[in-house]
């Protein structure tokens, strides 16, 4: 009994010597300058919009379209996960990462046809991100408008 937990101790102590090490502050370094950079194409975007005449409320449905289209665009080309690959979570959280989890399973899936692979595996991941938002903007809409009412 006592040689397998020495057994144990050793394996165990094998697999930690040979475990890369997870360099963090490259992570949050590269996840902050990828998102910045996204985020700074986006201020670009909106800053555009505002000099063709829109207001700063009209600008914003035009900026997340926008947004979301060269998210989508760019996964369409294969660019957009080797950022995500490299960047993490600075690809991932904008809204052009939405984007990516929307495009990426459907094209993954269009073999399988149009309706059962490409329509049925869009929302795979960004589903209950969508019902749950939809939900949620639906249930604060009535306390507000009921707020309102009295």
């Amino acid at each position: 009994m006592r040689a397998d937990w020495e057994e144990s101790q050793r394996y165990t102590q094998i697999h930690e010597d040979n475990v890369p090490q997870t360099p963090i502050l490259r992570n949050v370094v590269v996840a902050f300058l990828v998102g910045g950079a996204i985020c700074t194409i986006g201020q670009f975007v909106y800053n555009t919009f505002l000099e063709v005449g829109l207001s700063p409320t009209d600008a914003g449905g035009p900026l997340a379209g926008t947004m979301i289209f060269l998210g989508a665009f760019f996964t369409g080309l294969g660019v957009y996960d080797k950022l995500g690959g490299f960047a993490g979570m600075g690809a991932a959280l904008p809204i052009t990462g939405f984007a990516n989890s929307i495009v990426s399973p459907a094209m993954e899936a269009k073999r399988e046809g149009l309706v059962q692979g490409t329509g049925a595996r869009m929302f795979e991941v960004a589903g209950p991100v969508i019902v749950y938002g939809l939900t949620i903007s639906f249930l604060i809409g009535l306390i507000r408008y009921f707020l309102r009412a009295y």
